[in-house]
Parts: structure tokens; C-alpha cells; sequence
């Protein structure tokens, strides 16, 4: 079914685009919405006569879009995250997180506008990650990803460790009795020689 787009519809197009869309697509999603009109005679008339405000509207979304882009490459984003000592994040960076970064300094872009490379960044390192803007207008936003290690593995001689890391390293290290049969003979002696 071909229709004429009343407004901008994500993967669709631009008002006053035509499209040819499956006719179940046009009933029931475009049309109710008024997202779009049928086309025929009188509203391909009535669109020819808005032409001159809808070429005005698509180029100030190109300005807008100008402007947006020198913002975006001017910034460098720095995200810190937990990782492990080998610069591994506990977790990603998505362009969920890098949209939050970005509002935070002024400058709203919708999340599924940003394609982070491999879809999530899983490790320290700096990176490029591309915004889509209007038409094929893309910017390029540098991305800084600081591994913070977590409090455990900073610590040394175990303090902070869980308790299941420091006994091991105390077995690998000699200081406490590796079997239930050591420890046990240890509490006998402690008890025998008075020290409990």
C-alpha cells in the first residue's frame, strides 16, 4: 500500500516521504496514528503545498544536526568502572551508559542512536564509538574506559580478602594446617600446653 508520511517514523522515513508499506502495517499502525495519509490525488495535492514548510523543517534538522555533531566531537567521555587487575570489566559499557555520559554533560541523544563497537565495551582501553545524527550525518565520540580495581585486590597479606582466598593463601604459604586432622591435633596441642 502506498502512503505518504505525515511525520518522521523510525525506520520509515521523513514526513512527506512516499513509502509503499504492507497494507495491515498502513491500517493499522501508520493511519490510526496519523503517522501517515493514503496516497492519492488530493493528498499528494495537499502535500505539494506544504513542500516549501517541510523542506524548511528537514533543514533546520540539518543545522541542528551540524551543531550536535561538533558538541559530540569535541567531548571525551571518561567512564570509570570496577575490573579486575588486568584491566577486565565487571560488567560493559553500552551505549545505554555512554547516552547517561552524554546527558550528564548537556547533550541528549537517544541510546539507539549509538553503536558502540562489538556492542559492549568489556574491557579498559580508550575507544570510538559513532553517532548516528540526521540523514547519513554520523559524529564520532572518543570514550576513555578507567578500570578501577575493587577494594579486595588492592589489599595485600589478605586483608579484605573473602575468607576462603585467605585460607588458601595461608595453606599455600604454611602458616595454618591444610587437612581437619591438623587442625584438629593443633587445638589438642593448643588446649595440652595451656594456651586456650
Amino acid at each position: 500500500m502506498k502512503i505518504i508520511l505525515n511525520q518522521d517514523v523510525p525506520n520509515l522515513g521523513e514526513i512527506g516521504d512516499v513509502k509503499d508499506v504492507a497494507p495491515g502495517y498502513a491500517r493499522n499502525f501508520l493511519l490510526p496514528r496519523d503517522l501517515a495519509v493514503a496516497y492519492n490525488d488530493k493528498n499528494v495535492r495537499m502535500f505539494e503545498k506544504r513542500k516549501a514548510e517541510i523542506d524548511g523543517i528537514k533543514e533546520q534538522k540539518r543545522q541542528s544536526s551540524l551543531s550536535l555533531k561538533e558538541k559530540l566531537e569535541a567531548e571525551e567521555l571518561s567512564i570509570t568502572m570496577p575490573a579486575g587487575a588486568n584491566g577486565k570489566l565487571y560488567g560493559a559499557v553500552t551505549n545505554a551508559n555512554i547516552a547517561d555520559e552524554l546527558l550528564r554533560k548537556g547533550i541528549e541523544v537517544d541510546r539507539k542512536k549509538i553503536e558502540v563497537p562489538g556492542r559492549a565495551i568489556k574491557s579498559a582501553g580508550n575507544y570510538k564509538v559513532l553517532v548516528h545524527l540526521y540523514e547519513k550525518d554520523d559524529a564520532t565520540v572518543k570514550v576513555v574506559i578507567i578500570g578501577q580495581e575493587t577494594k579486595a585486590e588492592k589489599t595485600e597479606e589478605g586483608e579484605g580478602q573473602p575468607r576462603k582466598q585467605r585460607v588458601r593463601r595461608a595453606r599455600v604459604e604454611g602458616t595454618e594446617p591444610a587437612s581437619v586432622e591438623e587442625q584438629a591435633a593443633a587445638f589438642e596441642a593448643a588446649i595440652d600446653s595451656g594456651r586456650l
